[in-house]
């Protein structure tokens, strides 16, 4: 009997000394909260970015117009998607921002968000296809010009039919922002490197941070699950 109560006790001290001793939880939940800033604000930023890709890439496809800008924005979209997002955080914050003081945690924002951006275009994409030809159609008998049937006919139902594939991309970007920690952004699993390295124990941090993910993400998950039936339902 007694290993058993020396194991749940050797537990309860990695455990103080992980979380309790010199408030080390603070570090996760600043960890938490910036994991959370920087995958907000970069899911906003990619979906802006990335409506404008869909846009220019699609005006291209139906009206041979922005041939160029077409181009680059597929370019773009192939090149983001091609090298993997730790590299682009890096450039972004070695080169791009070398010389610039700026707050690394914005630095973070605009790499994940630009990162974001080439995968939500092709989503918004998908989306704009999804549409029935009838309502271009209609929207054209109407008298709209292309931004007005985009703005008033065809994204309003493009983004609907695309609600969980963006809740998707949030859940995708949510645990993409662990790679944030190499250049200095203290997110979550930065958080438990430097719990870590204060206690000399990997075990019970990185366990921590672990759950904390996969609460956050499983939770994620059953809300686009609900809005894929709420949004089935209302297609119904």
């Amino acid at each position: 009997m007694r290993w058993i109560v020396d194991f749940f006790y050797g537990i309860i001290d990695s455990l103080y000394k992980t979380l309790v001793y010199q408030d080390r939880y603070l570090f996760i939940i600043k960890g938490l909260f910036n994991t959370l800033i920087i995958a907000l604000f970069a899911t906003l930023i990619g979906i802006v970015l990335g409506i404008v890709i869909a846009l220019v890439i699609d005006i291209n496809n139906r009206n041979k117009k922005l041939k160029w800008l077409s181009k680059i924005c597929r370019g773009y979209v192939a090149i983001i998607r091609g090298t993997p997002v730790l590299l682009q955080l890096m450039i972004i914050y070695y080169v791009i921002f070398k010389s610039v003081d700026i707050n690394v945690i914005l630095v973070g924002i605009i790499a994940f968000g630009i990162n974001s951006s080439a995968y939500v275009s092709e989503i918004i994409k998908s989306g704009i296809i999804s549409v029935d030809n009838g309502q271009f159609e209609a929207s054209k008998a109407l008298g709209f010009n292309y931004f007005q049937m985009m703005r008033y006919v065809i994204l309003p139902q493009a983004i609907r039919n695309i609600m969980p594939s963006l809740g998707n991309e949030f859940i995708t970007l949510l645990k993409e922002t662990s790679v944030a920690g190499y250049i200095g952004i203290s997110e979550l699993t930065k958080a438990s490197d430097i719990i870590a390295s204060r206690t000399y124990d990997y075990f019970f941090p990185l366990i921590i941070v672990a759950l904390i993910y996969l609460v956050m993400t499983l939770g994620l998950a059953k809300l686009v699950k609900l809005m894929e039936v709420k949004l089935s339902d209302v297609r119904d």
